[in-house]
């Protein structure tokens, strides 16, 4: 398995935020079911102020880039939602162009 950790930041204000975790009470069920087709096996998402931390758990042969690319272009409905919630979010300073989430570099684990 791979595992990937990745950031963004909400817009920071504190109904935006609210209505962020709001959405995220009451995901799609479709946008859930296209993660797990694409092979992503655990998802996370915690906050800190308006900073996102996203935890990923995907089969070996999981692509970033272009299996995250094919759930939204072969899913109207992940398309809406992804749409939805970029009304909410902005990149990182680190962010560079072409990125949204942020991949975030390994540097401890406790297994090693």
């Amino acid at each position: 398995m791979k595992t990937y950790a990745m950031a963004l930041d909400l817009i920071d204000a504190p109904e935006v935020i609210e209505e962020y975790k709001e959405h995220h009470r009451h995901v799609w069920p479709e946008v859930k079911q296209g993660l797990e087709k694409i092979g992503i096996s655990e998802m996370k998402i915690f906050l800190t102020g308006c900073r996102l931390f996203m935890f990923l758990r995907t089969e070996d042969e999981f692509d970033l880039e272009k299996d995250f690319q094919s759930y939204t272009d072969t899913s109207p409905r992940a398309r809406m939602w992804d749409d939805l919630m970029r009304n909410f979010q902005q990149k990182i300073p680190s962010a560079k162009t072409g990125d949204w989430w942020v991949p975030m570099e390994e540097v401890f684990n406790l297994e090693w």
